[in-house]
């Protein structure tokens, strides 16, 4: 019996195997080195959220957006100025407003929103302070 056929058969075949380890050992360095860039970039995302959330605490609070009103900065100018708690009244008078009850109710309703936003907040009944 002629063993040489299936030698040579085998022969082929080992070579492929070999062929194809060898081209899954290059894919399996070019993998662990892209793991190894991912893995590093995920260090430097974590050590920059560390230092970003540590620093937090010390930035200033950015303002709240503000209603599209023009009373709305008026308003605010006038808590910065003012010595004590403020009601809607003072703060119509401040801004010129004629003092009209249906232009209190609105004072007090721009008041009532920004202690919403947490810009103002209400001292006591009816009157109202700049948040610290």
């Amino acid at each position: 019996m002629n063993l040489q056929p299936l030698l040579d058969a085998l022969g082929t075949q080992e070579e492929a195997a070999r062929a194809l380890a060898d081209d899954l050992r290059g894919q399996i360095t070019e993998l662990q080195d892209h793991l190894r860039e991912a893995e590093t970039h995920l260090e430097h995302l974590a050590i920059t959220r560390k230092t970003i959330t540590g620093l937090a605490d010390r930035l200033p609070a950015a303002p709240p957006d503000l209603p599209e009103h023009p009373d709305y900065p008026q308003i605010l100018a006038v808590f910065n100025e003012a010595t004590g708690p403020l009601r809607a009244r003072d703060v119509g008078e401040a801004l010129g407003h004629e003092l009209l009850p249906k232009n209190i109710e609105g004072t007090r309703a721009k008041l009532k929103r920004l202690v919403k936003l947490d810009v103002l907040t209400k001292a006591e009944t009816g009157s109202f302070t700049r948040k610290q």
